[in-house]
Formats: C-alpha cells, structure tokens, sequence
C-alpha cells in the first residue's frame, strides 16, 4: 500500500455530498474548498448570491462539483426551503457544516428581542432544523457527519458575548445531543471552536489594530487565525477519519484558550 492510498483511505471524500451553510465567506469559504478538493460534492448555503456565485465558479473552474442555493436561515420556512433545494442538486448529503451566523454584541442591558430572536434563529435553531432534515437519514445510511462551528464565547465571557454567546454554547449542547441520537448509527457530531479569525464576521475587532495585536500576542503561535487553518480540521471531521471522535469541541485557536 502507497501513502497516498493509505491517506486517502482516510480522509478522501470522493463520493461524499455536503453541505455547507455561510460557505462564502470567511472560514465557512475555507472549509467548502477543503471539502470540494477532497473530492466532495459540495452545496453552499447562504444570502448574497455574487459571492456564493464566485465560490462555486472557483472551485467548478478546478475541476470539483459544486453549487450553490441563496437562502435566508432567520425563518424556519427559508431553512426548509434551503434543505430542500440542497438536497435536490447531488442528492441528500453525507456531511452538514453549519457555519452560517450572526454576530450581534450590544451590551447586555441593550439587548432586545429583536437581537435575541434574530441571534438564537440563525446560529442556533437553524442548525438544529437542518440536523433534524438530514441526522435520520445519515443515520438510516450509516454515515454522517456534523460539524457546527462555535466560538470561544461558548466557554468563556469577553468582548460582551451577550447572546451571540448563548446561542455558541447551546450549539455545543446541541452536538453532544445529536451525537447521543445518531453516532450508534455511523453520524458523528461535533464543533470546531475558532480563536479570532480575521473574517468579515469580525469586523468589529478586526478594524482595531490594538486589538488586533492583543488577540494575537494572547495566542501560543503569536498570530491570529485565518480561514485556511480550518481546512484540515474540517476535512478531518467529514472524513472516515474521525469515525471515534463524536460530541467533542475541537479548538482550532492556535493556543488562544489555554494561554
């Protein structure tokens, strides 16, 4: 046996459907070219059409399969219309990636309904409703994979977490509960916790340059993340890799939670 058999015994996706929420932009971009060029056939979830068009025109130039479908995850009625029409382009999918999100932080004493309801729908019930679409019949397949990405927010309070964090813990509560349903069925569920990435979704702190530097200098590796450095994690967590590892948050924050 090569290398390169042995390799791709473990985390090709040749064959693999996924779908990917918010995956065209910022890491849920990086984690829908891991995927493709790992040999998925990738659909890509979320609003502005030019640049989930870019995305999929990128990857299709390379020779990977992959389509997009525009849609609003803020109702229950958008995120089944959403899991419909991704399902309908290469088939129910193997692998859900739930990136998609919204990030609100005003201080606690200002938080609205508005900001609550708006948070806790699209970082949270959205990826519950699309698990409940696809977990049974991963399950009934005997394969699956589920992977949420969540925040440091979920385990600690900083930069007024308010209900951006609330919504990132409860997703983590959420793995671990459909990890309990579905892993006796071949569907692992896990999260990928990011340290601050230098994404759109940040540019409240990214347009800071003191903070900038703060955030890398409290990291063991002295930078910050960027979108490419959860391409192996993510394609480790959607591959026959990571058959054992289910209802765990894997950090990938270059040392940011420990230091």
């Amino acid at each position: 046996m090569t290398s390169q058999t042995y390799l791709s015994g473990l985390f090709a996706l040749d064959g693999r459907t996924a779908v990917v929420t918010g995956g065209s932009s910022g890491i849920g971009r990086a984690i829908t070219g891991a995927l493709a060029r790992a040999g998925a056939n990738v659909v890509i979830v979320a609003r502005r059409e030019a640049e989930l068009a870019a995305t999929a025109d990128e990857l299709t130039a390379e020779g990977c399969r992959a389509a997009w479908v525009s849609a609003d995850l803020g109702t229950r009625e958008g995120v089944r219309t959403a899991a419909d029409r991704a399902a309908a382009v290469f088939g129910e999918p193997d692998i859900l990636v739930n990136c998609a999100g919204v990030n609100l932080r005003p201080p606690m004493g200002e938080l609205d309904d508005e900001v609550w309801d708006t948070t806790m729908a699209v970082n949270l019930e959205a990826p519950f409703l699309l698990g409940r679409r696809f977990g049974p019949g991963m399950a009934e397949r005997g394969y699956g994979r589920i992977i949420h990405i969540t925040s440091q927010q979920a385990h600690r309070a900083f930069v007024q977490s308010g209900a951006y964090g609330v919504s990132k813990g409860a997703l983590e509560s959420l793995a671990r509960s459909q990890a309990e349903a579905w892993s006796p069925h071949g569907v692992t569920c896990n999260t990928l916790v990011p340290g601050f990435v230098m994404t759109p979704l940040n540019t409240r702190l990214s347009s800071d340059p003191e903070k900038v530097e703060a955030l890398a200098a409290r990291t063991l590796t002295g930078r910050n993340g960027l979108p490419d450095d959860f391409a192996g994690a993510a394609v480790f967590l959607a591959s026959a890799a990571s058959a054992y590892v289910t209802g765990q948050a894997l950090y990938v924050d270059g040392g940011f939670s420990v230091h």
